[in-house]
Protein backbone atom coordinates (compact mmCIF):
# COMPACT_ATOMS: atom_id res chain seq x y z
CA UNK A 1 0.00 0.00 0.00
CA UNK A 2 1.39 3.32 -0.89
CA UNK A 3 0.79 5.93 1.54
CA UNK A 4 -0.83 8.90 0.96
CA UNK A 5 0.46 12.39 1.44
CA UNK A 6 -1.22 14.58 4.70
CA UNK A 7 0.41 17.18 5.19
CA UNK A 8 -1.84 19.13 7.79
CA UNK A 9 -2.06 22.90 5.59
CA UNK A 10 -3.62 21.28 2.96
CA UNK A 11 -6.93 20.24 4.96
CA UNK A 12 -6.88 21.96 8.41
CA UNK A 13 -10.13 23.62 7.89
CA UNK A 14 -11.73 20.07 7.30
CA UNK A 15 -9.53 18.50 10.18
CA UNK A 16 -11.00 20.84 12.41
CA UNK A 17 -14.78 20.16 11.38
CA UNK A 18 -14.04 16.26 11.32
CA UNK A 19 -12.49 16.39 15.05
CA UNK A 20 -15.75 17.91 16.47
CA UNK A 21 -17.73 16.11 14.13
CA UNK A 22 -15.49 12.67 16.30
CA UNK A 23 -16.62 14.73 19.32
CA UNK A 24 -19.51 14.76 19.01
CA UNK A 25 -20.09 10.94 18.25
CA UNK A 26 -17.72 10.48 20.53
CA UNK A 27 -19.89 11.79 23.51
CA UNK A 28 -22.44 9.72 22.61
CA UNK A 29 -20.49 6.76 23.08
CA UNK A 30 -19.24 8.30 26.46
CA UNK A 31 -22.99 8.59 27.74
CA UNK A 32 -23.78 4.91 26.66
CA UNK A 33 -21.24 3.00 28.02
CA UNK A 34 -19.80 2.16 31.29
CA UNK A 35 -16.84 3.09 32.72
CA UNK A 36 -13.31 1.23 32.30
CA UNK A 37 -10.23 2.01 33.27
CA UNK A 38 -7.73 5.36 31.38
CA UNK A 39 -11.29 5.86 29.85
CA UNK A 40 -10.96 2.90 27.36
CA UNK A 41 -14.79 2.98 27.00
CA UNK A 42 -14.75 6.20 25.33
CA UNK A 43 -12.71 6.08 22.07
CA UNK A 44 -13.59 5.50 18.39
CA UNK A 45 -12.10 2.67 16.24
CA UNK A 46 -11.12 1.90 12.63
CA UNK A 47 -13.10 0.35 10.24
CA UNK A 48 -13.37 -0.51 6.71
CA UNK A 49 -15.19 2.58 5.93
CA UNK A 50 -14.29 4.93 8.65
CA UNK A 51 -14.38 5.68 12.08
CA UNK A 52 -17.12 3.37 14.39
CA UNK A 53 -18.17 3.74 17.89
CA UNK A 54 -18.53 0.14 18.10
CA UNK A 55 -22.15 -1.28 19.74
CA UNK A 56 -24.14 0.86 22.09
CA UNK A 57 -26.65 0.71 24.75
CA UNK A 58 -29.42 3.00 25.29
CA UNK A 59 -32.15 0.93 28.02
CA UNK A 60 -33.26 -2.27 25.60
CA UNK A 61 -31.56 -0.48 22.28
CA UNK A 62 -28.16 -1.86 20.80
CA UNK A 63 -27.06 0.42 18.37
CA UNK A 64 -23.96 1.90 16.56
CA UNK A 65 -22.93 4.79 14.92
CA UNK A 66 -20.38 5.19 12.00
CA UNK A 67 -18.45 8.21 10.03
CA UNK A 68 -18.50 6.45 6.94
CA UNK A 69 -15.87 8.14 4.55
CA UNK A 70 -16.57 6.52 1.43
CA UNK A 71 -19.83 7.36 0.84
CA UNK A 72 -19.74 10.66 3.05
CA UNK A 73 -22.31 9.98 5.84
CA UNK A 74 -22.56 9.28 9.10
CA UNK A 75 -24.32 5.60 10.20
CA UNK A 76 -26.89 4.53 12.70
CA UNK A 77 -27.64 1.02 12.73
CA UNK A 78 -29.85 -0.66 15.68
CA UNK A 79 -29.88 -4.44 16.08
CA UNK A 80 -33.80 -4.40 15.18
CA UNK A 81 -32.85 -4.07 11.70
CA UNK A 82 -33.32 0.49 11.58
CA UNK A 83 -30.83 2.16 9.41
CA UNK A 84 -31.04 5.88 9.27
CA UNK A 85 -27.89 8.35 7.91
CA UNK A 86 -26.95 11.52 6.56
CA UNK A 87 -24.44 13.40 4.95
CA UNK A 88 -21.05 14.70 6.64
CA UNK A 89 -19.61 18.15 4.88
CA UNK A 90 -22.33 20.23 6.87
CA UNK A 91 -21.54 22.83 9.85
CA UNK A 92 -21.09 21.57 13.55
CA UNK A 93 -24.49 22.88 14.65
CA UNK A 94 -25.96 21.19 11.76
CA UNK A 95 -24.38 18.06 12.15
CA UNK A 96 -25.08 17.87 16.09
CA UNK A 97 -28.64 18.73 15.54
CA UNK A 98 -28.98 16.11 12.59
CA UNK A 99 -27.69 13.11 14.67
CA UNK A 100 -29.60 13.97 18.02
CA UNK A 101 -32.87 14.48 15.59
CA UNK A 102 -31.99 10.70 14.03
CA UNK A 103 -31.11 9.43 17.65
CA UNK A 104 -34.72 10.76 18.82
CA UNK A 105 -36.45 9.46 15.90
CA UNK A 106 -34.94 5.71 16.57
CA UNK A 107 -35.58 6.38 20.49
CA UNK A 108 -32.24 6.31 21.67
CA UNK A 109 -31.38 9.80 21.86
CA UNK A 110 -28.98 10.63 24.58
CA UNK A 111 -28.36 14.03 26.51
CA UNK A 112 -24.58 14.91 25.76
CA UNK A 113 -22.11 17.83 27.25
CA UNK A 114 -22.52 20.28 24.10
CA UNK A 115 -19.44 21.55 24.63
CA UNK A 116 -15.37 20.98 22.94
CA UNK A 117 -12.87 19.14 25.15
CA UNK A 118 -9.57 19.34 25.12
CA UNK A 119 -9.42 21.78 22.05
CA UNK A 120 -8.51 25.45 20.75
CA UNK A 121 -12.44 25.23 19.74
CA UNK A 122 -14.47 26.53 22.43
CA UNK A 123 -17.99 27.82 20.99
CA UNK A 124 -20.96 25.39 21.93
CA UNK A 125 -21.73 22.54 19.02
CA UNK A 126 -25.26 23.78 18.75
CA UNK A 127 -23.95 27.16 18.07
CA UNK A 128 -21.41 26.41 15.62
CA UNK A 129 -21.61 27.16 12.31
CA UNK A 130 -18.08 28.49 11.75
CA UNK A 131 -16.56 24.96 10.98
CA UNK A 132 -17.52 24.03 8.35
CA UNK A 133 -15.21 23.30 5.87
CA UNK A 134 -15.36 20.02 3.88
CA UNK A 135 -12.70 18.18 1.82
CA UNK A 136 -13.49 14.34 1.07
CA UNK A 137 -10.67 13.47 -0.54
CA UNK A 138 -8.40 14.71 2.27
CA UNK A 139 -10.64 12.37 4.69
CA UNK A 140 -10.15 9.62 2.69
CA UNK A 141 -6.41 10.31 2.33
CA UNK A 142 -6.60 10.37 6.83
CA UNK A 143 -8.53 7.26 6.66
CA UNK A 144 -5.92 5.31 4.79
CA UNK A 145 -3.68 6.68 7.13
CA UNK A 146 -4.55 5.72 10.09
CA UNK A 147 -6.04 2.06 8.80
CA UNK A 148 -2.43 0.77 7.91
CA UNK A 149 -1.45 2.81 11.07
CA UNK A 150 -3.97 0.77 13.04
CA UNK A 151 -2.53 -2.01 11.19
CA UNK A 152 0.95 -1.86 12.24
CA UNK A 153 -0.09 -0.98 15.79
CA UNK A 154 -1.79 -3.87 16.12
CA UNK A 155 1.22 -6.12 15.23
CA UNK A 156 3.06 -3.79 17.39
CA UNK A 157 1.17 -4.85 20.31
CA UNK A 158 1.37 -8.33 19.85
CA UNK A 159 5.17 -8.21 20.72
CA UNK A 160 4.11 -7.21 24.74
CA UNK A 161 3.39 -9.65 26.88
CA UNK A 162 1.49 -7.43 29.64
CA UNK A 163 -1.48 -4.97 30.15
CA UNK A 164 -1.91 -3.41 26.79
CA UNK A 165 -4.86 -0.63 25.44
CA UNK A 166 -6.56 -1.50 22.81
CA UNK A 167 -5.46 0.41 19.72
CA UNK A 168 -8.10 3.19 19.22
CA UNK A 169 -8.79 6.97 18.42
CA UNK A 170 -9.09 9.01 21.28
CA UNK A 171 -11.42 11.91 20.42
CA UNK A 172 -10.58 14.63 22.42
CA UNK A 173 -6.72 14.91 20.63
CA UNK A 174 -8.13 12.89 17.72
CA UNK A 175 -5.21 10.65 18.04
CA UNK A 176 -4.98 6.65 17.52
CA UNK A 177 -3.13 5.51 20.45
CA UNK A 178 -1.82 2.16 21.86
CA UNK A 179 -0.30 2.28 25.08
CA UNK A 180 1.35 -0.69 27.34
CA UNK A 181 1.73 -0.92 31.39
CA UNK A 182 4.17 -1.52 34.22
CA UNK A 183 1.65 -3.35 36.16
CA UNK A 184 2.78 -1.15 39.21
CA UNK A 185 0.62 2.00 40.14
CA UNK A 186 1.71 5.41 39.20
CA UNK A 187 2.18 7.97 42.00
CA UNK A 188 -0.65 10.65 42.16
CA UNK A 189 -1.38 13.40 40.49
CA UNK A 190 -3.04 15.87 43.31
CA UNK A 191 -3.09 18.59 40.66
CA UNK A 192 -4.42 17.10 37.98
CA UNK A 193 -7.92 16.95 36.95
CA UNK A 194 -9.99 13.64 37.02
CA UNK A 195 -9.56 12.89 33.36
CA UNK A 196 -5.98 13.32 33.52
CA UNK A 197 -5.75 11.12 36.71
CA UNK A 198 -7.86 8.30 35.62
CA UNK A 199 -5.23 7.96 32.29
CA UNK A 200 -2.11 8.53 34.51
CA UNK A 201 -3.26 6.06 37.49
CA UNK A 202 -0.58 3.26 36.53
CA UNK A 203 3.16 3.52 34.85
CA UNK A 204 2.90 3.53 30.91
CA UNK A 205 4.05 4.16 27.36
CA UNK A 206 1.82 5.17 25.19
CA UNK A 207 2.48 4.87 21.32
CA UNK A 208 0.21 7.15 18.96
CA UNK A 209 -0.80 9.40 15.39
CA UNK A 210 -2.01 11.93 14.64
CA UNK A 211 -2.74 14.68 11.74
CA UNK A 212 -1.03 17.67 13.41
CA UNK A 213 -1.83 20.60 15.35
CA UNK A 214 -0.53 24.38 16.67
CA UNK A 215 2.07 22.49 18.73
CA UNK A 216 3.34 20.05 16.17
CA UNK A 217 2.26 21.26 12.74
CA UNK A 218 2.08 17.75 10.47
CA UNK A 219 1.24 14.37 10.24
CA UNK A 220 3.23 12.53 13.13
CA UNK A 221 3.93 9.32 15.27
CA UNK A 222 4.65 9.90 18.95
CA UNK A 223 5.87 8.38 22.21
CA UNK A 224 6.04 9.27 25.27
CA UNK A 225 7.07 7.50 29.55
CA UNK A 226 5.01 8.64 31.90
CA UNK A 227 6.17 9.05 34.88
CA UNK A 228 8.95 10.03 32.43
CA UNK A 229 12.37 8.57 34.26
CA UNK A 230 15.29 11.34 34.18
CA UNK A 231 17.71 10.95 31.21
CA UNK A 232 14.64 9.79 28.42
CA UNK A 233 15.55 12.39 26.06
CA UNK A 234 19.03 11.23 26.26
CA UNK A 235 18.38 8.44 24.91
CA UNK A 236 18.57 7.18 21.15
CA UNK A 237 16.35 6.34 19.21
CA UNK A 238 16.30 4.10 15.85
CA UNK A 239 14.80 7.03 13.55
CA UNK A 240 13.50 10.51 14.82
CA UNK A 241 13.86 12.80 17.34
CA UNK A 242 13.15 13.81 21.24
CA UNK A 243 11.34 16.78 21.40
CA UNK A 244 10.46 19.03 25.07
CA UNK A 245 7.05 18.79 25.39
CA UNK A 246 5.45 20.76 28.19
CA UNK A 247 7.39 19.65 31.35
CA UNK A 248 8.42 15.99 29.62
CA UNK A 249 10.13 14.44 26.38
CA UNK A 250 8.29 13.55 23.41
CA UNK A 251 9.81 10.96 21.00
CA UNK A 252 8.52 12.30 17.04
CA UNK A 253 8.56 10.84 14.09
CA UNK A 254 7.32 12.50 11.00
CA UNK A 255 4.47 10.53 9.07
CA UNK A 256 6.16 12.47 5.56
CA UNK A 257 9.65 10.51 6.87
CA UNK A 258 7.88 6.76 7.43
CA UNK A 259 5.82 7.73 4.65
CA UNK A 260 8.78 8.24 2.47
CA UNK A 261 10.76 5.32 3.25
CA UNK A 262 11.76 2.19 1.39
CA UNK A 263 9.97 0.37 4.43
CA UNK A 264 7.53 2.40 5.90
CA UNK A 265 6.53 -0.27 8.22
CA UNK A 266 9.87 -1.17 9.53
CA UNK A 267 10.59 2.10 10.08
CA UNK A 268 7.49 3.08 12.02
CA UNK A 269 8.35 -0.56 13.96
CA UNK A 270 11.87 0.25 14.77
CA UNK A 271 10.92 4.09 15.73
CA UNK A 272 8.39 2.10 18.20
CA UNK A 273 10.39 -0.30 19.71
CA UNK A 274 13.07 1.90 20.26
CA UNK A 275 11.15 4.34 22.10
CA UNK A 276 9.82 1.13 24.06
CA UNK A 277 12.84 0.31 24.66
CA UNK A 278 14.34 3.35 25.91
CA UNK A 279 11.13 4.42 28.74
CA UNK A 280 10.90 0.29 29.98
CA UNK A 281 15.26 0.15 30.37
CA UNK A 282 15.09 3.98 32.23
CA UNK A 283 12.04 3.15 34.58
CA UNK A 284 12.87 -0.41 35.84
CA UNK A 285 10.10 -2.09 33.76
CA UNK A 286 10.94 -6.07 33.78
CA UNK A 287 11.64 -5.25 30.29
CA UNK A 288 12.07 -9.67 30.30
CA UNK A 289 8.94 -10.82 31.26
CA UNK A 290 7.15 -8.51 28.94
CA UNK A 291 8.74 -10.28 26.09
CA UNK A 292 6.74 -12.47 23.30
CA UNK A 293 8.75 -15.39 23.06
Amino acid sequence: MTLPELHLAGWRPTKDTLHLYCQIVGKVRLATTPHRNHWWNVPLYIDVRGLTTRRLHHEDATFELALDFVDEQLVVETADGRTCRFALGSSVAEFDASLHATLRELGIDVPIYEHPFGVPMTTPFPLDVDHAAWDGAAVRRFHRALDWTDSVFEEFSGRFNGKTSPVHLFWHSLDLAVTRFSGRPAPPLPDADAVTQEAYSHELISFGFWAGDDNVPDASYYSYTAPEPPGLRDEPLAVGDWIASGDGSLALLSYETVRASTDPKATLLAFLQSAYEAGARLADWDVDAFAVP
